[in-house]
């Protein structure tokens, strides 16, 4: 190896970095253990990190005590999810990422305007669940272009919502089919794929051009991270997925030169552990970052859970 290139933006987008100050000030205000609906973030060692501090990681909602404190994951429940929290009288801290809580409310607007509607997103993906819960008798799944050639549809108003983590490339093939084959499909004014999934597509995009190996650092969960290695292995070149330094395989060193980026939930810790271990093969390497786009995305924690942290010191 005689360089390596890390892309930027790579790493924590705003609503991942929301989601976990969620939790961060949860802990301050309720203290251990508390309860959260899900894998916060698509991120083993996010969550690890969580359960040494005594966050306990559920499922189902009615595992959870009554009357105790739940967080709702970055990637949002349905409101099936919602009554069944009341009902055990649990006290609801939501950490969905707003760009999921936008696809949430457009779902809803279509629905109560009688509209049925196409969800393009992967099938048993928790994010695709949630926002299909707003209206499950009125969505239909998409989940690759097979199925947008081959769906049936009632007569009447016909629109389509997106999973926010998915391949720009690959929901533009369906969205040419669905257009072609249903003309009157109408689209949200703004594209549900969040700002940070296309940044970091766009960004390995240019990586991929100029690597002859990719290394995408993130979870086989995180739905982002598996696009961004499909990205950069459409280009024609070797790209893997990896989340420890002991995944970095020897036979790598022959590449003369390494790109490395990362899902939108790694901590940027994990990935200077695998550059090290990548550096191990050449200490010399020329170490350079590619940027695409600058990122000025944040998104602050309700004001009240900020309050009652500051209270409680």
């Amino acid at each position: 190896m005689e360089k390596l290139i890390l892309a930027a933006p790579r790493g924590f987008c705003a609503g991942v970095a929301y989601a976990i100050e969620v939790v961060d000030l949860a802990l301050k205000v309720h203290g251990a253990p508390l309860y959260v609906r899900h894998a916060i973030v698509h991120n083993e060692w996010v969550v690890k990190s969580f359960e040494k501090r005594g966050v306990v990681f559920v499922e189902d909602v009615n595992e959870i005590p009554s009357g105790s404190t739940v967080v709702f994951s970055a990637h949002g429940v349905s409101p099936a999810v919602r009554e069944q929290a009341a009902a055990r009288d649990l006290h609801i801290i939501d950490a969905t990422c707003p760009l999921v809580t936008k696809v949430h409310k457009e779902a809803a607007r279509f629905a109560r305007r009688g509209y049925t509607m196409l969800y393009i997103g992967h099938r048993g993906h928790v994010e695709a669940e949630g926002t299909m819960g707003e209206a499950p008798d009125r969505m239909i799944l998409i989940d690759n272009v097979e199925e947008a050639e081959a769906v049936q549809v009632p007569d009447g108003p016909l629109s389509v919502v997106t999973q926010t983590t998915l391949s720009v490339d690959e929901v533009e093939k369906t969205l040419d089919i669905l257009r072609r084959r249903f003309p009157h499909l109408e689209t949200p004014q703004k594209e549900d794929i969040c700002y940070a999934t296309t940044n970091r597509q766009g960004a390995v995009k240019e990586l991929a051009k100029a690597c002859d190996l990719v290394v995408v650092v993130g979870s086989q969960m995180s739905s982002n991270s598996n696009r961004l290695r499909e990205v950069a292995a459409s280009f024609g070149v070797p790209a893997f997925l990896i989340m420890a330094p002991d995944e970095v395989q020897k036979e790598w060193s022959r590449y003369k030169v390494i790109g490395v980026t990362s899902g939108a939930s790694t901590p940027e810790s994990v990935v200077e552990a695998i550059v090290g271990r990548l550096l191990e093969f050449n200490p010399n390497a020329i170490v350079e970052t590619l940027q695409t786009v600058e990122e000025d995305v944040t998104f602050l924690p309700p004001r009240d859970l900020i309050a009652q942290a500051d209270a409680a010191g």
